[in-house]
Order: structure tokens, then sequence, then C-alpha cells
């Protein structure tokens, strides 16, 4: 792919585009970004998560997790996380620097559970089990009474876009208003 030569508004708005269209595409490459937080023990832990929802004009993005999953009482600790994106198809790479919200009851989780609990996915929010448990350990118990789904809402801080070209790379950090061209 040779490089592109798009201005910064045309890359800005492309990105949201393509971020957009992998919460409705299945197989876009966006649609399981790498989520890193940082644990408990201040080591890094990095986990692919899938993208549910994508607003440019609030610069958010949405993920949907049991609320037993480790990630959660990592980000109780500390709710900076890092995202990050590859599309093969554009030659673009995505690292953003986000604030994650978590949501495990309430009105935007009992608005998503409205919509998951009609689909097969229902199932993964129902188990008995907590995500990571040693199954050798773990005793089943009966059907839960209460679905375990949690809603992490990423306030998007900054970018830090990477196009791969043979033409030459291009790389840049978008702010809210601001745009650099830094060194790929």
């Amino acid at each position: 792919m040779e490089n592109s030569g798009q201005t910064p508004s045309e890359i800005r708005h492309r990105i949201w585009m393509e971020l957009g269209r992998a919460t409705q595409d299945r197989l876009h490459a966006w649609r399981t970004p790498v989520l890193a937080t940082t644990a408990e023990d201040g080591l890094p832990d990095a986990r692919t998560v899938v993208l549910r929802e994508a607003d440019a004009n609030t610069a958010h993005l949405r993920f949907y997790t049991d609320g037993r999953s480790a990630k959660i009482s990592h980000l109780s600790g500390q709710p900076q996380a890092v995202l990050v994106f590859w599309s093969k198809r554009l030659n673009w790479q995505l690292r953003m620097r986000v604030s994650i919200t978590t949501h495990a009851a309430g009105p935007v989780v009992d608005a998503v559970w409205a919509r998951v609990s009609q689909s097969a996915a229902a199932d993964d929010y129902l188990s008995p089990y907590a995500p990571g448990s040693a199954l050798s350990a773990a005793t089943p118990t009966a059907a839960p009474s209460r679905h375990h789904l949690a809603v992490l809402s990423a306030e998007v801080h900054d970018i830090d876009w990477l196009e791969l070209a043979r033409g030459g790379h291009r790389r840049a950090r978008l702010g809210a208003d601001t745009w650099d061209w830094l060194t790929p």
C-alpha cells in the first residue's frame, strides 16, 4: 500500500469511520483490539477484547466483559489503560491511551443486558464460574439468579497512529483538538 497522502482531518475521520465499522463487521481487524491494564502487582496485563460501540462525537469506545474478570479489579485500582488495534488491510496501527469507567449495574448495564440476553452470548455472562477459575477447583452451582455482565466505557485521550507504507511510514499523535506528526 503506497502512502495515502491523506490530510490529518481525513485520517481522523477515517479512524473513527473504521472503528464504527468494526462494531458491525465481525471480520474487521479492529473488532478485537488488545487491552493492556496494570495488575495489582504493578505489572502490565493484556488481553483481547471485542469492540461493541464507537462514538466519534464523544471519543468513547465500549466493551462488554464478565464483572468477575481480572480486568475489572485492575481497572478499579488503575483506570488508565492502552488499547492497541492493527489492520493489515489499512496497514494502520492505533495505540490509544484511555480512561475506563466500569459499569457493573444500573441503566447502562440494564440497556445492554436487554440486548445481550436475547443472544447466544448471554451464556457467557450467566456462567457460575468466574473467568480464569481453575476447573479442577471450581464447584458448579445452579444457574445464577443474575447475570455478570459489566460494561467498560473507554474515554479516548489520545491516539498514536502509525501507517506502514512502501513509500514511507507516517506516524502522528492525535489529541482531541491536536495533531502532531512524529518520527515513525
